[in-house]
């Protein structure tokens, strides 16, 4: 009998608030995402996360003091093999947090699968994203001798189960708004996590990937052009990053006296951008300056649509011999040149 296994990536966060400072180590430490020399990238790690430490910690205590990611990424993990018919075995590797890379090869070794479905949480593909977990994964396979064909599903922003999903829930969203603020004309903001423009400019997809999934939304629930708009989120330190800002966003609509319809598009599973920076800080900006309604859209999650599809591209991957295979981006990345499958995500 084949045995399948089926390796989630995502993020990771603090499980503790003791955990928050090595995490955000991990996570400027990764040369994806601080591009220097590695004994420059981990001196500067360091200073940022004891720096930002302080308030990240007071983040995370709004939260319950440790970020939900991972169970929400488990409750995924077991809808998924419920979906497949338990014919595959689903593991979660974290980049930054545990369950690390290190220890899910190990126990994929031990499983003894014939294959390996690497499949990202992240709809859409970014080499600070997809691209570094990948790499990491094939150097400790190869470091650990896990030699069990692995092939990587990289990115699927306008997977038809994923865009179901998002829009049978932003429909509720902007239901919800109208019935709120029947006189006010609501705005759907499909918000996503910001980049450094350089990385953009450099020829990495993910901004062209975002903008693809929403429009295939927009598509979907017919909005009008000025019904919705694409932002971008958490921007942190003095680069310049892709815009607009979902702050200003938000800012500038609430003076308009607009419903604000907020969509976490790059984002599958709750934690502290949503629950926190989008719940809580930017309802405040809204209900601070006149917006007639305020509605956060949750991920994805668990959604049946959802799952069907990550459950469709795993039996896809399957059928393929390719090492890192298109789930529905190529489209969207044809034109940059850090495509996951011209640069092969290393």
């Amino acid at each position: 009998m084949s045995r399948t296994a089926i390796v989630l990536f995502n993020l990771g966060g603090p499980d503790s608030l003791e955990a928050v400072r090595p995490f955000l180590f991990n996570l400027f430490n990764d040369p994806a995402i601080i591009r220097v020399p590695s004994l420059l990238r981990s001196m500067i790690a360091a200073w940022i996360a004891r720096r930002r430490a302080p308030v990240a910690r007071h983040i995370y205590a709004q939260m319950g003091n440790r970020s939900p990611i991972l169970p929400n990424t488990e409750a995924q993990a077991r809808a998924l093999e419920q979906a497949l018919g338990g014919e595959a075995k689903a593991f979660i590797a974290m980049r930054y947090w545990h369950p690390m890379t290190a220890g899910v090869v190990a126990a994929v070794k031990e499983y003894a699968a014939d294959r390996v479905i690497l499949l990202p949480l992240y709809p859409q593909f970014s080499t600070t994203t997809t691209a570094s977990s990948y790499k990491l994964w094939r150097e400790e396979a190869a470091r650990q001798g896990l030699t069990a064909p692995q092939h990587l599903v990289c990115c699927f922003p306008t997977e038809p189960g994923f865009i179901a999903a998002a829009a049978e829930l932003v429909s509720q969203g902007v239901a919800r708004a109208r019935a709120e603020a029947p006189q006010a004309r609501p705005l759907v903001v499909f918000s996503a996590h910001g980049l450094p423009k350089k990385i953009v400019d450099d020829g990495d997809p993910y901004v062209s990937q975002v903008e693809a999934g929403a429009a295939a939304i927009a598509a979907r629930l017919d909005l009008q052009p000025s019904g919705w708009v694409i932002s971008y989120q958490s921007r942190v330190g003095p680069l310049e990053w892709v815009g607009p800002a979902t702050d200003a966003t938000i800012l500038q609509a609430s003076k308009d006296k607009r419903s604000l319809v907020i969509f976490p598009i790059a984002f599958v599973s709750e934690h502290s951008e949503t629950l926190v920076e989008l719940d809580i800080e930017y309802r405040h900006l809204a209900d601070q300056n006149g917006a007639a309604a305020y509605v956060r859209v949750p991920a994805v999650g668990t959604h049946p649509a959802f799952i069907a599809g990550l459950a469709t591209l795993v039996k896809n991957a399957l059928t393929r011999d390719a090492g890192i295979q298109d789930g529905s981006g190529q489209q969207a990345c044809a034109n940059w040149r850090r495509c996951a499958c011209k640069m092969g995500a290393g």
